[in-house]
């Protein structure tokens, strides 16, 4: 009886050990009403590609702050965090716990139970909250199925991204609210607390994405022309990664990309200097990340390198890079002497430009800029109805409009749609896979009779 009673203590020994081990090893991906994950302790998403918990960014032995994020669990943090709560309120000890409260939200406290960061309020007299780790690694607050809330997220990170962008996720803006969705680079690489850069999606005009340090432009990607960036055409040279994309709706404007099937991991990671790096993870051999395009990538990148009217190119023989488009000359030819470009160009000849009776009449004409990143388009308007010849002919009427191109290449041939500028052209320079640029001048500087028109009607 004795030797049986103890064998069935060992047993059960045995079995609670094992079912302690699996616990371990199974990690939840799920924080239920009521719930907490305190610091050493981790959410890990269904298929185990993201991991949600504590990191310190600082090497290991360094005194250092604890942050509450979500990171690609094949790499380690902080080079593989993709999402941080409290970037500007972080954590002095090991003591921190994420909880979701019974407000419906998920709160994350300090050692003293104050609150470092909390996702939005919501309803609380909605049924019961879960939050959820999934595997694209949004972290989301959903509406406890089992509850009879239907499983309708509530609050999600995908909606407030730091500084990097994973597939699923989006930036941009409503143009409803205002609200916008930009990317905020690390102060530095051992501190997530947000830094002098972001990038974030224009919509003035066609869309666009440009990076900031403070209230500068660092870059633009140039308008968006149905397939990609017209200043970043090797994005559609990516077709075994990702899909790209930007959604245009009543209630957002947005850029996509979205991962395809077999593809290995990528990202997009905002640097603490204001680069945007793509990324791909390397393994099971050869761990690592590897960048294999950046932005911005040699001189030409710089927003406005040279000036209105300027052209910038990057495989130029001369150290200048810059010169002016056919028909314009530096407006200060001693400081771009001296390499100081950003005075752009003026016009050698006037353009002729009137009405006569009311009926808009000119001379000018347009000579085609090929194989170019459009202007930004600050200072455009946009018709996507309208055709090429459509375009020109509008451009003529208006003495104010200097340039126009197809807004949408995937048609092909010369493209669909109407962008219009008013003003200067500015940030053009030469591309692989470029598109055509219109720009208007006298007649004098056409050499070709087809260039231009006498009467617009």
């Amino acid at each position: 009886m004795a030797a049986a009673a103890a064998a069935a203590i060992k047993f059960l020994n045995l079995a609670t050990l094992i079912f302690s081990v699996l616990l371990l090893t199974s990690a939840s991906d799920t924080l239920n009403s009521g719930g907490n994950i305190t610091d050493g302790e981790t959410l890990v998403s269904a298929g185990g590609l993201f991991t949600l918990g504590f990191f310190s960014p600082s090497p290991a032995g360094v005194p250092t702050k604890r942050y509450l994020g979500i990171w690609f669990t094949a790499s380690a943090p902080p080079e593989a965090v993709c999402w941080v709560a409290n970037r500007e309120a972080p954590l002095n000890s090991t003591s921190g716990v994420l909880v979701m409260d019974s407000a419906r939200s998920l709160l994350l406290l300090d050692g003293s139970g104050q609150t470092a960061w909390s996702s939005s309020k919501t309803n609380t007299t909605a049924p019961a909250t879960v939050a959820q780790l999934l595997e694209s690694g949004n972290l989301v607050v959903l509406r406890d199925k089992t509850s009879g809330g239907g499983g309708s997220v509530l609050w999600q990170s995908f909606d407030h991204p730091s500084n990097t962008l994973i597939a699923g996720m989006r930036f941009g803006r409503n143009p409803r609210t205002g609200e916008e969705r930009s990317l905020t680079s690390w102060r530095a690489p051992d501190d997530p607390a947000p830094g002098d850069c972001r990038v974030a999606l224009d919509t003035r005009g066609l869309p666009h994405a440009v990076g900031w340090r403070g209230g500068a432009k660092l870059y633009s990607s140039g308008p968006w022309n149905g397939r990609w960036f017209s200043g970043f055409p090797e994005m559609a040279s990516y077709p075994g990664i990702y899909s790209i994309e930007v959604a245009v709706r009543p209630d957002e404007v947005a850029f996509v990309f979205t991962a395809l099937a077999g593809a290995p991991f990528a990202r997009l990671l905002l640097t603490d200097e204001g680069a945007i790096q793509q990324q791909t993870w390397r393994g099971p051999a050869g761990r690592g990340w590897n960048i294999w395009d950046a932005s911005p990538r040699d001189v030409c990148d710089a927003y406005g390198k040279c000036g209105a009217f300027g052209l910038c190119d990057a495989v130029t023989a001369s150290t200048l890079f810059c010169g002016c488009v056919h028909g314009f000359s530096p407006a200060s030819p001693s400081e771009w002497s001296m390499r100081e470009t950003s005075g752009g160009c003026r016009r050698d000849v006037p353009l002729d430009c009137g009405k006569t009776n009311g009926t808009p009449t000119t001379t000018d004409g347009f000579r085609v800029v090929r194989g170019v990143k459009l202007p930004d388009t600050d200072n455009a308007t946009v018709d996507m109805t309208a055709t090429l010849e459509q375009c020109r002919a509008r451009c003529l009427a208006n003495c104010s409009c200097v340039a126009y191109a197809a807004a949408d290449i995937r048609v092909g041939g010369d493209g669909s749609g109407c962008v219009m500028w008013v003003g200067d052209i500015v940030d053009v320079r030469y591309v692989d896979k470029g598109q055509d640029l219109y720009v208007r001048l006298a007649k004098s500087e056409l050499s070709d009779l087809k260039h231009w028109l006498t009467r617009v009607i």
